[in-house]
This record gives C-alpha cells, sequence and structure tokens, in this order.
C-alpha cells in the first residue's frame, strides 16, 4: 500500500511541479476515487501533506522578499478562526463514530465535488477575472475627487473594503481548506488577481502560498486529532511528491502552459462532477 501512496505522490508533485496548481485538487480526489481511501481520511492526510510541501515555497518566496505579508495576515484574520470553528463544529456534530463517519463522508465528497468545479472554473476565467478586477479598481481613480485633489484609493481609509472581502474570501477558503482540503490555491489566488490586480502576480502567489501554510497547518493537527490523518499515506506521498516537484518544474519550461492549465481544468471538471454524482 505505501508504494501506492508513494506512486501517487509522484503523479501529483509532477503535476504540480509541471503547472504550479493542483496539490490539494488532485490530490484528495485521487485517494478518494482511485484508492478508496474514506474522504475524511483523504482530506486530513493531504492537509498535513500540503503544509509540510507549501512551506519549502515560502521559506524560497520569503527569502527573496517577494511576499506582501500584508496580504496573507488579512486572510488569516479570516481562515484561521473559521478553520478552527469548523474543526470544533466537525467534532461536535458525531456522536456516534460510525454514523459519524458515513455522514461525514457524504458531506466531504459533496462539498470536494462543488470546490473542484469552483477551481476548474477559477483557472479557466483567470485572466478575465483579473481584467474585471482591474477595471473595478479602475473606476474610482478615474472618478472626481470631491475637491480633494487626490484619488480616492489615496484618502484614509479607502482600503477598508478591500481589507474586508480579502477577510471575507479568508474565511470562506478557511471553511472549503478544513472540510475539503482544496480551495488555498487556485481560487485563493484568483480572488486575490480580482481583489489586488495592481499586484504583480508572482507576489500574489507569494501571499497566497504564505497564508496557506499556517491555514493547512492548523487544519491538518485538528484532523489528526479528529483521528483523520494517516501516518504511512503521508510519509508516501511525501516520499513520491518532493522529487517530482523538482522533475516537473525543470520540464515545464518545455511544456505548453496554456495547453497544460487546460487539461488541468478538464481534470477537475470531470472529477468534481464524478464526485458530485457518483
Amino acid at each position: 500500500m505505501l508504494l501506492q501512496f508513494i506512486l501517487s505522490g509522484a503523479v501529483v508533485g509532477f503535476i504540480v511541479g509541471a503547472t504550479g496548481v493542483g496539490g490539494g485538487s488532485l490530490m484528495t480526489p485521487l485517494l478518494t476515487l482511485l484508492l478508496g481511501v474514506p474522504p475524511q481520511v483523504a482530506v486530513g492526510t493531504d492537509l498535513l501533506f500540503a503544509a509540510i510541501t507549501k512551506s519549502a515555497g515560502v521559506r524560497g518566496y520569503a527569502r527573496s522578499g517577494i511576499v506582501p505579508w500584508t496580504i496573507p495576515l488579512r486572510m488569516a484574520a479570516g481562515s484561521v478562526p473559521a478553520a478552527l470553528a469548523t474543526l470544533f463544529a466537525i467534532h461536535e456534530l458525531h456522536p456516534d463514530a460510525a454514523a459519524y463517519s458515513a455522514r461525514y463522508a457524504a458531506v466531504v465528497r459533496s462539498a470536494l465535488g462543488a470546490a473542484l468545479v469552483l477551481t476548474a472554473g477559477a483557472l479557466a476565467f483567470r485572466a478575465q477575472i483579473q481584467s474585471l478586477g482591474l477595471r473595478t479598481a479602475a473606476a474610482p481613480l478615474a472618478a472626481a475627487t470631491a475637491g480633494t485633489g487626490q484619488p480616492l484609493d489615496a484618502r484614509p481609509g479607502a482600503d477598508s473594503g478591500r481589507t474586508l472581502a480579502t477577510i471575507a474570501v479568508g474565511t470562506l477558503i478557511g471553511v472549503l481548506v478544513t472540510v475539503t482540503s482544496v480551495g488555498a490555491g487556485a481560487i485563493g489566488t484568483v480572488a486575490l488577481f480580482f481583489l489586488y490586480p495592481a499586484v504583480p502576480a508572482r507576489q500574489l502567489v507569494a501571499a497566497d502560498l504564505a497564508h496557506a501554510v499556517p491555514l493547512t497547518l492548523i487544519a491538518g493537527i485538528g484532523h489528526a486529532a479528529l483521528g483523520t490523518v494517516n501516518g504511512t499515506m503521508l510519509l508516501g506521498l511525501l516520499l513520491g511528491s518532493l522529487p517530482a516537484i523538482g522533475f516537473g518544474a525543470r520540464l515545464s519550461i518545455r511544456l505548453p502552459e496554456h495547453a497544460l492549465r487546460w487539461t488541468l481544468v478538464t481534470m477537475l471538471l470531470l472529477l468534481g462532477l464524478r464526485l458530485l454524482w457518483i
């Protein structure tokens, strides 16, 4: 069984290295649909797997100084309390272990399917969403400044709406990630592209990754406390994925980005629909 987990980690690691996305979006459905792992165990194990693998990327971004720390802190202000509240709710809503497992597995399967469809949509329309964010941000700059001589965005407190929206996005992602392990990557990044369209894409990717590490770690530890983490599976996934990520990253420069992205979109959409109508 360990060999299956190593191979699964290698496949997903290669895709992550080649495309930059797809870790949680592919790992959990792969474990659930192909290897027959209970959905709640796949989610819990994948959360700790994500926390470990993403931390290396965050260290690299942090050393280069490109992480805009205000953004992940805003997201964490919503996501961390949401993750803790979700874990508490999961713990409180299973008076009987057997009944809990059946009910929770069904809920996770449906939520995971919906999250995968959302992720596919976010990847497919990423450019359009970012363009919409640019138009939305440009509108007040073109408006009259009410006699202040300054653009509206330059006034004190003008960024409060964006801050609240970022916290709200973090809250949604906190719940989604805790239940499904999906959402901290593609959905979070695309949301930031809309909210912060003037920030360079590399910085937004770094911000989303910096936010994902503590979120997945907290959610993963919570799942471990609930007994929904498989240590052998986690070890196998790490052994397979870590070398495969580097290989995929090196090969990515030779692969067409457009074809890779749409292949991933199609895979996520099919997996999501399969989980929703299994």
